[in-house]
């Protein structure tokens, strides 16, 4: 059984539960087949309510800010592995609070917080990002290891001896890519980094594993990560984010008008692009719409998709209709729950999609509904 559309109020993301349980089953299996250590990505997907759910599979999470690392202890019900490009003097006690594991950017931010680290109460385990130089991300806004990147020590700025309390490495490299790609780069970190995996304890490998997609070898991954498991002694560590919420779920919207310039025929919708898929326009990438072919066909009414808000850009075209659509017609866009609904804004104050699940007993749920307080108290 899938989501019945009918039920879904517009505009409203709704995920799939049996469809999350899915990712999750296959998630589990490759944590427990090679012998690592799998969590959750927040910035891929922090829909809280259904942690309760992820929680009964994998029940770590990473987290990048403050924010981030306190929802893991309090939703999670664990300390988090965090890693920020930066950490204040403000934010770092409640960092050390709610995190198991702290990664520093730079040599410089260990050296700040070191002794801060050594004060604490309790052992926290500190680690170093690497940057291994390589990636085959060929977007740049997404590519890490990109000439001048600020992410990550470079190979040629990392000392020989490891500084006095590191116990691992971190790197991230990979963007929704495939095994091939992460045995590319663990050959890289070998090459660069050899000498320092020999003076520490774990390695996270950072996310971008989307081994959840169909055509991903799973196989290879749980093969790869044994063999580096086993030549270097090494806990293992991943954190995907979208693996998590591929294909889980969609964006239900709606047709509100139909304008045409110079040809050009556009849906207009009563959701934005730019304010509730910015993905769709940052990486860039063309979403599938369910029922509509998804490159234009001559002969068939053809259309563009606008969103609602007043940026001029804020549009993505084009798919093919057997039938041509009218306002009132649904517009369903698909596989919209990861890097979404993170990166939603309120830009023009557009209202803001509900956001629901679907479970195949218990039909629709509504988790959370948006209004004119949550677009005012953002602002004061």
């Amino acid at each position: 059984m899938s989501i019945n559309i009918n039920q879904v109020p517009s505009p409203a993301y709704v995920m799939d539960e049996a469809l999350l349980r899915k990712n999750l089953e296959l998630i589990k299996s490759v944590r427990d087949r090679a012998g690592i250590e799998i969590i959750l990505a927040f910035k891929a997907f922090s829909l809280w309510p259904a942690f309760p759910i992820v929680r009964e599979y994998i029940p770590g999470a990473t987290a990048s800010s403050i924010h981030e690392a306190r929802l893991a202890f309090e939703e999670m019900g664990s300390p988090a592995h965090t890693y920020s490009p930066a950490y204040t003097e403000d934010d770092f006690p409640g960092i050390m609070q709610y995190s198991s594991h702290i990664t520093f950017n730079s040599i410089n931010q260990y050296e700040r917080f070191r002794e801060m680290l050594q004060k604490n109460d309790k052992h926290i385990s500190p680690g170093l990002r690497i940057n291994p130089e390589y990636s085959e991300v060929s977007t740049d806004l997404y590519n890490p290891c990109a000439p001048g990147s600020r992410l990550g020590i470079i190979a040629d700025q990392m000392p020989d001896q490891l500084p006095d309390g590191i116990e691992g490495l971190h790197f991230h490299a990979l963007c929704e890519s495939s095994s091939n790609e992460l045995e590319k780069i663990l050959k890289n970190v070998e090459d660069k980094f050899g000498n320092q995996l020999q003076q520490i304890k774990w390695i996270n490998m950072g996310g971008g594993h989307l081994m959840t997609r169909k055509d991903y070898d799973v196989e290879h991954l749980i093969h790869t990560l044994k063999t580096f498991k086993e030549k270097w002694n090494l806990q293992i560590i991943l954190e995907p984010g979208s693996a998590f919420a591929w294909e889980t779920g969609v964006l239900v919207s709606e047709i509100v008008d139909i304008v045409e310039n110079h040809g050009i025929q556009t849906a207009i919708l009563n959701v934005s692009f730019t304010a509730h898929m910015p993905d769709c326009l940052e990486m860039p990438y063309k979403p599938r719409i369910r029922g509509a072919h998804h490159e234009p066909v001559k002969g068939l009414p053809t259309y563009r998709m606008g969103g609602n808000s007043c940026l001029a850009g804020d549009f993505i075209g084009y798919w093919s209709f057997d039938e041509p659509l009218k306002p009132g017609d649904k517009i369903v866009f698909e596989d919209m729950i990861h890097y979404t609904i993170v990166k939603t804004t309120m830009f023009n104050g557009v209202p803001h999609p509900s956001i629901a699940f679907w479970n195949d007993k218990e039909g629709l749920k509504i988790v959370r509904e948006f209004g004119y307080e949550d677009y005012k108290s953002r602002m004061g």
